[in-house]
């Protein structure tokens, strides 16, 4: 007779199986989509129903975009610090005749970055590389005090050796260095190790920033950054933009090999808004230390060269709220004439697309400025996904030629405001990197920031809705791929 043997374990193993999927699907309805976009829980929903364990893992693993609850409560209690001590304090003159628009949005920064607008500040843009580098040397050799130095990538390399010969000389002298750098930027990254002993040789205060260190108990969501750029001397004068303190290669052997350099834009600033960016950095350094900073008032104002009207607007997972894409979207809202855009990363999420659409639609000139060139695949397709789009809208996009990687991040409205800063215009600035942008009032100021609009407009190649629409379809699908998994937030 026919004897037929069950294995009983694979019969049990398959039911339960099958059970723990159901309850892995009918809890990720329950908890992925509370308090996320809708976008964003889409795609985690699609990645867990179609890769189910893989898919979970993702999520456990970066699912969270906020950093952990002790640091974020420490963040709030930071900002109703600052604003307690800012209150009635003199931080200049402003110019009169602001427009209520500027003043609802100075009201909405103060309200959600808890810093002040301040006026009688001077600025002046850098657009050289090694200009800014150099500049940043000879304003450090001016140190009587202090040298505070926050940077995502900081690497002592050739073209730094001077940035870092300036520190070193003021140290030597008895100014006290403080240094900042993300840990996940740097650790394993060239020059790390010889960045490090520069910095323990001259006798320099260094911490890495949001360092993923489990064993010693400090661990967050593993690709939040800090990626502000500051630079502040004395409380006197300051430096802010997009540049990172290294080579314009990033020294990484695949863009030196594809010759890729990248191009960017500082700004030195001196007057009363400094103090808001040494609070910044006085925040940072108090979330990676628990240390306070003995002898340094938080608001100790000094007169500026100018007359621009400056706002700092910090922005992260630290804050309950994405600072930075509202301010660009109520910057967007006002603007009466034109409005031009520089973002090297630029993947909008609805609502600021539909923003820039709807300006369009009112009439203004808008432009967009991007690299032709990517460095970082996912974000490159993502990014050109959204292109017909804006070109139908009617908005002019700038492809700054190869082989250079435009990084400026920058937005001019009509010719009185701006906003420069670390921030770029996608979806990783706005809810996981921690950023700073500085919103600027002043012709001036927007006239300086025009001329190198000038120049990258020169160095760049205008793309038609003609030429788009003969992308062939490989493209299109990577496009729209990477598109898709921008969402997972």
């Amino acid at each position: 007779m026919l004897s037929i043997t069950i294995d009983w374990t694979w019969t049990w193993w398959v039911p339960l199986v099958l059970l723990i999927d159901i309850i892995i699907r009918i809890l990720a309805i329950i908890i992925v989509p509370r308090n996320r976009r809708p976008t964003a829980a889409m795609a985690w929903l699609l990645a867990i129903y179609f890769i189910p364990f893989i898919g979970v893992l993702l999520f456990l693993l970066i699912g969270n975009p906020r950093l952990p609850r002790k640091r974020r409560k420490k963040q709030r209690e930071i900002n109703d610090y600052i604003r307690e001590t800012s209150r009635g304090l003199d931080f200049g003159t402003l110019r009169p005749n602001a427009p209520e628009w500027f003043r609802s949005l100075v009201r909405l920064n103060r309200n959600l970055g808890a810093l002040p607008l301040s006026g009688d500040n001077g600025a002046t843009l850098i657009s050289g590389y090694q200009e800014s580098l150099d500049a940043m040397a000879a304003a450090i050799r001016e140190a009587t005090s202090y040298v505070h130095v926050e940077f995502y990538i900081l690497q002592a390399d050739a073209s730094t050796d001077g940035f870092f010969r300036a520190l070193e000389e003021v140290a030597a002298r008895g100014v006290t260095v403080r240094v900042l750098m993300d840990h996940w930027a740097n650790r394993n990254k060239p020059f790390y190790k010889e960045t490090v002993r520069r910095l323990d040789a001259m006798g320099a205060l260094w911490h890495v920033m949001l360092p993923v260190q489990p064993l010693k108990g400090k661990y967050q969501r593993p690709d939040l950054r800090n990626h502000r750029k500051l630079l502040v001397i004395d409380g006197v004068v300051a430096f802010t933009g997009s540049q990172n303190v290294t080579d314009s290669t990033y020294n990484l052997r695949k863009n030196i090999k594809r010759g890729l350099h990248w191009v960017d834009m500082m700004a030195r600033i001196d007057g009363p808004v400094v103090a808001s960016i040494n609070a910044v950095f006085l925040s940072d350094w108090f979330s990676e230390t628990d240390q306070i900073v003995e002898g340094i008032e938080l608001f100790t104002v000094h007169q500026g060269s100018g007359d621009l009207d400056c706002q700092v607007i910090p922005s992260g997972p630290g804050f309950e709220f994405q600072n930075n894409l509202k301010l660009f979207m109520g910057l967007l809202f006002a603007a009466q004439h034109k409005i031009i855009i520089v973002s090297p990363y630029f993947v909008p999420d609805e609502g600021l697309l539909t923003a820039i659409q709807t300006a369009c639609q009112r009439g203004i000139h808008v432009e967009l400025f991007v690299s032709e060139e990517g460095d970082q695949a996912m974000v490159y397709h993502a990014q050109r996904s959204y292109y017909e789009a804006l070109l139908r809208a009617g908005v002019r996009i700038w492809m700054y030629k190869r082989p250079y990687i435009l990084h400026s991040k920058s937005m001019s409205i009509d010719d009185e405001v701006a906003v420069i800063g670390s921030s770029n215009m996608d979806m990783r600035s706005f809810g996981l990197n921690l950023e700073m942008s500085m919103l600027v009032r002043g012709e001036e100021f927007v006239s300086q920031l025009r001329e190198v609009e000038d120049q990258y407009r020169a160095d760049s190649r205008e793309l038609t809705l003609e030429e788009w629409k003969q992308q062939p379809l490989r493209s299109t699908v990577l496009d729209n791929l990477a598109r898709l998994t921008s969402a997972l937030q």
